[in-house]
C-alpha cells in the first residue's frame, strides 16, 4: 500500500501517537515505502508551512559528509522492507552514517552485501542523514568463509572448515584484523586471485580458539548467519514486560493443565488435560484441552520484539545451546507455562468421540496455572506402574485420562494413516567441558506420541477455525512427492524385491504398505531412508493445500509460538477472528503474509542445516580418537567420487572415497544409484551392509573418511593386482580422445 494519507489522517495519527512523529514512523503507520516517501515529505512540509506541525531538527555529532556520489554496501532490510546502505569507506570519527535507499520500480532487486554506486541527498529531521538513488550496481554479495587462520610473514592464509572447500584463501598483512595463528576467523573475498591462483580475503571477525569447548555450535552460528545477539531495544522491551492478568480472559486456573517435556527443557509452551465426556450423547467420548502460551500478548505487531522474532523465524537448537527466537525474559519466564504460576494462554477445548474423531472444538483466551511440569520418562514410568512422588498424586485424576484420550486418537490415526517412517533420532550428550560424552538413539515412548497427537489435533483445530472464519493465516504445507522422485523410490523398492503400486492417486497408505513389507528385514532402513528422500520439503504459506505426510486437509502450526514465528501469526489470526483484542493481525501482517511464509521457511531450512552440520562435527570429534577401528554400517548414498555410509553405532555419516573402495575402476550409474567394479563386477548400492575402517577424521569440518573392507559380509575382491587400474582406464580414455581429435583435425585439413 503506497497511497498517501490525507492531511487530516496524518494529524489524527500524530495526535493519537505523540511519541511516533518522525517521518519514518508515519510512513510505517500508513504503509508508505520507496519513492512514495517523497510525496509524504511534500505533504508534511505543507502541514509545517500551514502551521499545523512544528519540525524539531535533529543534530548530528559527526561533521563529516559523504560525497554526493558514493560507493555503498547494502545492509539487511528492516522489518518494513526499507533498504539501507552504508559507505564502503568511512574516515570520519563517529559511526558510519546510514543511507535510506529510494528505489524506483525499474531498479534491479538489491540484497545485503551488494556494492552499488549511488547519488546521495542529505536530509534533516530524520533518523537517517542521507537518502540514496541507485546509479548502478558495481558488485555482488561477497563470498564468505569460516576457517582457521595460519600466520605467515606477509599476512596469512585461511584453511576453510567447510567439507567441500579445498582451497586456502590468502590474507594480506593489512587485512588480518589482528588474527592470531590457529584462531577461528570469518573472512570475505577481497579482490582478484593472488599467487598460485588462490583467492584473496580479508578477515572480518575473529571467533577465537576452534578447539575450545562449545566452539562447534559457534562455528555453525557464524557460518549460517544465525542472529545470536538481541539488539538493546529488544532486550529493553522484553525486560519491561509485565505478567498478564485475568481481564478479558477465561479463568482456567483450577483446570489441572500439566506440561510434559524433555527433562532438560528450558521452556514450556504447551499444556494439556483430558477427562471423560459426561454427555450421554457422546458415550465413551473425551474432552481434551490443549493450552498454548499466549506469546501474542507480549510480542505485538511492529514492535522491536516482533521485528527481531520475524527476522530469526524460529529458534535453533544445538547440543550445547539454544539460539532462541525470543529473549529469555519471555521464552524462559513470562511465556513459559511454569508450575504453580499464573500464565496467559490460548486454549482449545476439543470434544472427541469414542473412536477418536474430533466432533467439536472452541478456543479461549485464558489464564491458567499448571499444577506440575513433568518430563516424558517420569510420565511413562507412572503409567507403566512405577510413579514417583510427583506423578503419583496425578496418576488417576490426570495421567490416566490423558492416556485414555490418546488411545482414542490412536484409533483415528490408524484410520487416517499418516506416513509412518521408522528413523531413530540421535541424542548427543556433552560433559561439563562441552566434549561428547556419549551418542545414543532417543527412545520413543508413548508419552512422546501422546503429546505429538494432541499437538497435531490442536493444529488442525486452529486451521479449521480460521478457514471457517475466513481469517488470513499461514498453513503448514507438505506437497506429495514429484513423479520423478516417486519413480526413483519405486525402482529402489523393486531392486530390493518390494512393490509400490502404480497407476493410482498416491496416498500415504500406499507408502506405509511399502514400509510394512520391509519392516524387520535388512532392507528396512534402506526403504525408510529412500521414502524420506522422496518427500518434498514442508513449508509455510497462505494457500490451503494440505499436509501430505500427515494425511490432513487442513493444518497450521499453532502449538509452539515461543520458538516458531508461524505459530505467532496463527495466534494473532485467532485473536482477530474472535475479537479478543488489538494485538491480532496487523495490516502489515496480512499484506506481507506470503513473504513472511517464504522468509520463515528459509530460516527453518537454515536452522536445519546448521543443526545437521553441528551434529556432524560433534560426531567427528567423538570418533577422532578411534581412527583405525573397524565399524559396521550401511551404504546410504553413492556418487561419482565414492560411497556414503551411515555407521551403526553412532549414526554418523562417512565417505568412502574412490581410492578406498577397491583396486579397480568403479563405474558410477547415476540412474541406478550404484557403483560397479570394471574387473570383478562388484556392485555397490544403497542399503548394503558394509564393514569399514575409520581412515581419517577432521573434526573442524565434520569430515569422516572410511576404507571399505567388506560388503554384504564378503571381503572386497582385489580386482587388478596393480593399484593403477583407475589411472590406466583414465589414460586409455584420454588417449582415445586425443586420437579422435587428431582424426578430426586431419579430416578438416584435407577438406
Amino acid at each position: 500500500m503506497n497511497n498517501i494519507p490525507s492531511k487530516q489522517e496524518i494529524l489524527e495519527w500524530i495526535e493519537q501517537n505523540p511519541t511516533l512523529t518522525a517521518k519514518r514512523d508515519i510512513a510505517r503507520a500508513f504503509g508508505i515505502k520507496g519513492a512514495a516517501r517523497i510525496d509524504l515529505k511534500r505533504v508534511l512540509k505543507e502541514l509545517e508551512a500551514e502551521g499545523h506541525l512544528e519540525k524539531r531538527k535533529k543534530t548530528y555529532n559527526d561533521p563529516d559528509r559523504l560525497p554526493p556520489v558514493s560507493v555503498l554496501v547494502i545492509t539487511e532490510p528492516d522489518s518494513d522492507g526499507d533498504l539501507f546502505a552504508k559507505p564502503m569507506e568511512w574516515q570520519g570519527e563517529g559511526a558510519a552514517p546510514v543511507v535510506l535507499m529510494i528505489l524506483r520500480a525499474s531498479d534491479p532487486a538489491l540484497g545485503a552485501g551488494d556494492r552499488i554506486l549511488a547519488r546521495l541527498t542529505q536530509v534533516k529531521g530524520e533518523d537517517h542523514p542521507y537518502e540514496g538513488r541507485l546509479i548502478r550496481r558495481i558488485g555482488t554479495n561477497p563470498k564468505k568463509i569460516i576457517g582457521i587462520f595460519r600466520q605467515h610473514t606477509e599476512g596469512g592464509r585461511i584453511q576453510p572448515i567447510d567439507k567441500g572447500a579445498d582451497k586456502e584463501w590468502i590474507v594480506g598483512a593489512d587485512v588480518t584484523a589482528g588474527a592470531k595463528d590457529g584462531e577461528l576467523v570469518e573472512a570475505e573475498l577481497a579482490g582478484p586471485k593472488g599467487r598460485m591462483g588462490l583467492p584473496r580475503a580479508r578477515v572480518v571477525e575473529r571467533l577465537g580458539d576452534p578447539s575450545a569447548p562449545r566452539a562447534v555450535s559457534l562455528i555453525a552460528i557464524h557460518q549460517h548467519n544465525i542472529p545470536d545477539e538481541f539488539p538493546d531495544d529488544v532486550i529493553a522491551q522484553a525486560d519491561a514486560a509485565k505478567p498478564q492478568g485475568l481481564k478479558g480472559r477465561t479463568d482456567l486456573r483450577d483446570l489441572p493443565l500439566i506440561t510434559i517435556d524433555p527433562s532438560d527443557a528450558r521452556d514450556h509452551d504447551d499444556a494439556c488435560f483430558a477427562e471423560a465426556d459426561t454427555d450421554p450423547k457422546n458415550a465413551g467420548g473425551h474432552i481434551l484441552w490443549v493450552a498454548i502460551a499466549d506469546v501474542a500478548a507480549y510480542v505485538t505487531p511492529g514492535s522491536a520484539l516482533d521485528r527481531e522474532a520475524r527476522k530469526r523465524g524460529n529458534s535453533t537448537y544445538f547440543p550445547d545451546r539454544v539460539v532462541p527466537m525470543l529473549p529469555d525474559r519471555l521464552s524462559g519466564d513470562l511465556c513459559s507455562l511454569h508450575e504453580g504460576v499464573a500464565r496467559a494462554c490460548i486454549a482449545v477445548r476439543m470434544v472427541l468421540d469414542a473412536e477418536g474423531n474430533k466432533i467439536a472444538h472452541d478456543f479461549h483466551r485464558a489464564l491458567m496455572r499448571s499444577p506440575a511440569s513433568l518430563h516424558y520418562e517420569e510420565v511413562q514410568d507412572a503409567i507403566d506402574g512405577t510413579p514417583n512422588d510427583r506423578t503419583g498424586p496425578l496418576l488417576e485424576p490426570v495421567l490416566k485420562p490423558l492416556y485414555a484420550a490418546y488411545a482414542a486418537l490412536v484409533m483415528a490415526r490408524k484410520r487416517r494413516e499418516p506416513l509412518d517412517l521408522d528413523l531413530p533420532e540421535r541424542r548427543i550428550e556433552l560433559d561439563e567441558d562441552g566434549k561428547v560424552r556419549s551418542v545414543n538413539f532417543k527412545e520413543r515412548l508413548d508419552a512422546h506420541r501422546l503429546i505429538e497427537e494432541f499437538m497435531v489435533l490442536a493444529n488442525v483445530a486452529a486451521a479449521e477455525t480460521l478457514i471457517a472464519k475466513k481469517t488470513p493465516l499461514l498453513f503448514r504445507t507438505h506437497e506429495e512427492p514429484t513423479p520423478a522422485k516417486l519413480e526413483s523410490l519405486r525402482e529402489t523398492a523393486a531392486a530390493a524385491g518390494y512393490t509400490l503400486a502404480k497407476g493410482q492417486v498416491l496416498q500415504t497408505a500406499h507408502l506405509n504398505r511399502l514400509l510394512d513389507q520391509a519392516a524387520g528385514s535388512e532392507d528396512a532402513e534402506l526403504i525408510n531412508i529412500s521414502t524420506l528422500r522422496s518427500m518434498t520439503q514442508a513449508y509455510y504459506g497462505p494457500d490451503h493445500i494440505g499436509h501430505f505426510g500427515l494425511a490432513l486437509r487442513s493444518y497450521a502450526h499453532f502449538t509452539s509460538p515461543i520458538r516458531r514465528y508461524a505459530d505467532l501469526i496463527v495466534h494473532r489470526a485467532l485473536i482477530t477472528a474472535h475479537g479478543w483484542g488489538k494485538d491480532g493481525l496487523s495490516p502489515h501482517d496480512i499484506e506481507d503474509i506470503e513473504q513472511t511464509g517464504t522468509h520463515i521457511s528459509e530460516t527453518e531450512r537454515r536452522s536445519m542445516v546448521a543443526e545437521r552440520d553441528t551434529t556432524d562435527r560433534y560426531l567427528a570429534s567423538y570418533l577422532s580418537e578411534r581412527v583405525g577401528t573397524e565399524m559396521t554400517g550401511r551404504i546410504s548414498g553413492v556418487a561419482r567420487f565414492g560411497a556414503f555410509v551411515k555407521l551403526d553405532e553412532t549414526g554418523a555419516d562417512g565417505l568412502i572415497p574412490m581410492r578406498n573402495i577397491g583396486r579397480e575402476y568403479f563405474h558410477h550409474d547415476a540412474d541406478a544409484g550404484t557403483l560397479r567394479g570394471s574387473d570383478t563386477g562388484v556392485t555397490i548400492g544403497i542399503g548394503q551392509r558394509v564393514t569399514v575402517r575409520l581412515a581419517e577424521v577432521t573434526p573442524i569440518t565434520g569430515g569422516i573418511a572410511l576404507e571399505l573392507l567388506e560388503i554384504a559380509d564378503q571381503k572386497m575382491p582385489q580386482g587388478r593386482k596393480s593399484p593403477a587400474g583407475h589411472s590406466a582406464h583414465r589414460k586409455g580414455k584420454k588417449a582415445k580422445l586425443k586420437k579422435d581429435k587428431l582424426k578430426r583435425k586431419v579430416k578438416r585439413t584435407r577438406t
